[in-house]
């Protein structure tokens, strides 16, 4: 058993160095496919975790970084690069909004492209792409839908800097060939390839000097050269100059009944184009919309991983409280992926055993402060969407109310304890209260 063992952290370290030795490369695909590999055999490898949370990072999948970084801290709490990455990330509040909503754009954007609107994706691409130019993914779905439009010269553009990040990126390189075939960039690159090795360089003993060969005198030199000057002005002014003039404006002719020929044909007047671009407006501005309408100040997969983050960062400093008050703004429907399921099962079972108790100790504590009632009522609130099923909590809300003299809702928390939990011991309170 310990030998197997052994033979898989081998096999674990040298797939750990094989992908670092390509991510030195910059080539991101290939150092992936083999961190994957060495995690595959040893799940305990923190160094190939962090360097495949550094090279999503790269690529711009920020989320994806989070999540490896995330499960190597909680494998090893102790002298992990990870905090160090994880600390500096959560420093950089605008580029982690910036991150989240750049994965929610790319989403909606190939949600687009996919149900045939891929105007409405080019734009969201773009302005997705020019706040992040290493975002890998956007990139190639951005040349990807400009292949599609015929546009190659924008596509290549998207493609190198797509390879600037990622050098080997296996995409970019095959629509990289499509690209440089449809623009004739293939043909001059073969052409330059065959040129450097269809010549090679004249040696001294190459050159034959013929038997009539005789030098010049430094006089006669000076006149062949300014016989050969005025021959050429003169060639230039009487035979080259007519021609290109002739040539230039039979061009220019040309191009100018094609360009009114295709104007008459298509029938394009100024309104339908200012129709057309309000049209264009029009949509992309109701795709902002619908964009921001998916969004809400919490949410994002990147903010809930942000504050699961501080939690645990809470636990490490045994702050119980801003744990459980972090706690409470935690969408868990949204972290479970599979990524920290783990991570949040443990923590789950922690909140529903201790975790509320120290919210009601916080409400008890401003609920004795004078003015402090309804900050109270806010931390009991918190503590039963821990603990539905606490009468304690509605207990002490019921009191809140009745110090800020409202009567009807104190009786209210009152009565749910004495129709719910008859047989607790704030029951019998709760009748007191409402006089029974």
């Amino acid at each position: 058993m310990d030998r197997t063992i052994n033979k898989n952290y081998q096999i674990a370290n040298s797939y750990y160095n094989r992908g670092l030795e390509l991510a030195g490369q910059r080539d991101l695909t290939g150092a992936a496919r083999y961190l994957k590999r060495s995690l595959l055999f040893n799940k305990f490898q923190t160094e190939a975790r962090n360097l495949l949370g550094l090279v999503y990072y790269e690529v711009g999948e920020a989320g994806a970084a989070l999540s490896q970084w995330v499960i190597s801290l909680n494998l090893k709490p102790q002298d992990n690069l990870a905090e160090e990455y994880l600390q500096r990330l959560y420093k950089a509040q605008s580029y982690l909004e910036m991150a989240d909503q750049a994965g929610k754009k790319f989403n909606q954007a190939l949600n687009y492209a996919q149900n045939d609107n891929q105007d409405l994706a080019v734009l969201l691409l773009m302005r997705l792409t020019g706040d992040m130019p290493n975002f890998v993914k956007a990139q190639l779905l951005l040349a990807l839908l400009y292949m599609n439009h015929e546009d190659y010269t924008k596509a290549g553009r998207c493609l190198f800097q797509v390879l600037k990040t990622d050098r080997m990126n296996p995409k970019a390189q095959r629509y990289m060939t499509d690209v440089k075939e449809n623009t004739g960039r293939a043909e001059i690159e073969r052409r330059k390839f065959k040129n450097a090795f269809s010549h090679r360089q004249m040696q001294d003993d190459d050159i034959i000097i013929p038997p009539s060969y005789k030098e010049n005198t430094g006089l006669q030199s000076v006149l062949n050269i300014l016989v050969g000057l005025l021959m050429g002005a003169a060639v230039i002014f009487f035979l080259v100059l007519p021609a290109s003039r002739e040539s230039i404006n039979r061009r220019h002719n040309q191009e100018l009944q094609r360009y009114m020929e295709q104007l008459n044909q298509k029938s394009i007047t100024i309104d339908e184009l200012n129709s057309r671009l309000a049209e264009a407006d029009a949509a992309q501005k109701n795709a902002e919309d619908s964009l921001q309408g998916l969004l809400d100040e919490n949410g994002g997969v990147l903010s809930q991983y942000q504050t699961l983050i501080r939690i645990l960062k809470a636990y490490q400093d045994e702050d119980m409280r801003t744990a459980a008050l972090l706690y409470t703004n935690l969408d868990l429907t949204v972290l479970q992926d599979g990524v920290v399921d783990e991570i949040l099962a443990w923590l789950i079972q922690d909140m529903q055993l201790k975790g509320y108790q120290e919210l009601l100790k916080m409400g008890d504590e401003l609920l004795n402060q004078e003015g402090k009632a309804q900050q109270a009522i806010d931390y009991y609130q918190r503590s039963l969407k821990i603990n539905p099923t606490n009468p304690q909590a509605l207990y002490q809300i019921g009191l809140a109310y009745l110090k800020l003299n409202n009567t009807d809702a104190a009786n209210q928390y009152f009565g749910d304890i004495i129709m719910n939990h008859a047989d607790s011991e704030y029951a019998r309170q709760a009748r007191e209260q409402r006089g029974y």
